[in-house]
């Protein structure tokens, strides 16, 4: 990874809510704000994963070198959530607490 992908200012990041794009990619698409959230606490920046202490604790070791939110608050479209558990793929990264 490259230093100039490292982020200087994370007021315009968005951050997926879906563990996808470590092994898609990113397309720029209109789906993209469906699956992304401005709202996100934290980044870890991975530049070797399967050497890294945090990626290891973060259970992330296996995904590729990037910039990830530790967590991430919103909702995908109710129509991805219910294609996604029909394949058992789902697993919410929304760590809001619900009242």
């Amino acid at each position: 990874m490259a230093l100039e992908t490292v982020p200087k200012d994370l007021r315009h990041l968005r951050a997926c809510l879906l563990y996808q794009f470590e092994c898609d990619g990113f397309d720029n698409c209109d789906m993209v704000y469906d699956s992304t959230s401005s709202s996100f606490d934290e980044i870890i920046v991975m530049m070797s994963p399967e050497d890294s202490w945090v990626s290891k604790w973060q259970r992330v070791s296996n995904f590729k070198p990037g910039v990830y939110a530790v967590s991430v608050t919103g909702c995908l479209p109710q129509g991805i959530v219910w294609e996604l558990k029909s394949r058992s793929a789902y697993k919410s990264r929304d760590t809001a607490i619900k009242t």
